[in-house]
This record gives C-alpha cells, structure tokens and sequence, in this order.
C-alpha cells in the first residue's frame, strides 16, 4: 500500500475519533465486555497492543503488565489520554504506524490487537512487523471481525465493503486468519467468540 493510501485511512480515523466508540457499540452490546476480558486473561509481561484507538481496552488490563498502545491516528490517542486517569496501570501511549514499527526486534512478551486488521492498509506487512516485535517466547492475541465463509454472507459483505472504507476507514471482509499465517506467525489457536464473524487468534512469532 502507497503512503498516500495509509494517510488516506488515517485522516477518516482522525475524522471519527470522537464518534469512534458509538460506531463500534453494536459489538460491545452483543459481548458485553466478556470478549475483551478473554483477550486480555493472556497478556503478561511488556505488551505492546497495536491500534490502541480511543483506548476502549485500558481498563481490562492487569496488575503488573508494562503497556505500550500505538496507534496512527493521533486524534484517536487524544480520546485514550482522556480515559489513562481511571487506571493504575501505566501505559505509553504513541503516534506509530503499525506497518512501520520504530521498535527493535523481539521487544514485547505479548502484543493484542482488537478490531484493528480492518484497517491496517496493508495487513501483512502490519503483521510483519508484529513477527518482528514479539519476542521469540512471546505470544500474538488478536481479536479480530473477519469475513463470513458463508457463499452468500461473504459476497454480501464484499458487495458492501466499500461503505465503511469510505467512511472510517475499516474494511469488514479482511481473511484476518489467512493473512496471519501469510506473515509468518505460527497460529496456536482460532476461536469463534460471539458468532463466527469474531474470532480469537492465538499465535507465536516465528
């Protein structure tokens, strides 16, 4: 993907940021925060979470975790320093693109992402660097909304998929878990939570 397209992505985030959280209500209201809870039962140690967004996460994490939360949309990371008050866990917040990482390699020992492949302009090269980032014992925890591998649902899907890019940015027919394996990470575990269309990922760097 050209740098055009990701500044493309980022200014419809930026655009959003201050709706952001009510876009993504109907996903909230179906798992009730229990979705979230499991994501984050796994995460230990230095944690990276790629796309940390209006910062809907921060208060899942817990006790003793160091946390860094990047995220290219700085008006998106406004909306997170708004909620960092409510926590007592201490989280970094920075300006990054996932698809360009400034990190070492094998820095973090867990690094999450939840509903943030949908609008990664180029998904593998994200997740690339995601393989770059974890350390070798480390572990990758996704939560992720991908498309249907039901004939119809999927082409429909497809069919309306420009509809959310146009507007904030977010592509609801990613194939999230192909796109995993694509970038080389080992995949330890996918599970369907809430309904097929949501699914848990669980890998290692390779």
């Amino acid at each position: 993907m050209t740098n055009d397209h990701t500044d493309r992505i980022k200014k419809r985030y930026n655009r959003v940021a201050r709706v952001y959280d009510l876009l993504e209500a109907p996903m909230e209201l179906m798992a009730q925060g229990r979705l979230r809870e499991e994501v984050f039962s796994h995460v230990e140690g230095r944690v990276l979470e790629v796309g940390i967004g209006t910062g809907k996460n921060i208060d899942y994490y817990p006790e003793g975790v160091k946390v860094v939360g990047i995220d290219f949309s700085e008006k998106m990371l406004e909306r997170a320093r708004e909620k960092l008050h409510r926590i007592d866990v201490k989280i970094d917040l920075i300006e990054m693109d996932a698809q360009d990482m400034t990190f070492d390699d094998n820095t973090f020992d867990t690094v999450v992402t939840t509903c943030v492949f949908c609008s990664v302009p180029d998904p593998i090269k994200g997740l690339k660097e995601i393989n770059r980032v974890c350390k070798p014992e480390g572990k990758v925890i996704m939560l992720e909304h991908v498309r249907s591998k039901n004939l119809v649902l999927g082409k429909f899907m497809d069919l309306i998929n420009p509809i959310p890019v146009r507007l904030w940015g977010a592509n609801i027919n990613r194939r999230t878990v192909e796109s995993v394996r694509e970038a080389g990470l080992k995949i330890v575990e996918v599970k369907d939570v809430a309904t097929s269309l949501v699914k848990l990922i669980i890998a290692e760097p390779s």
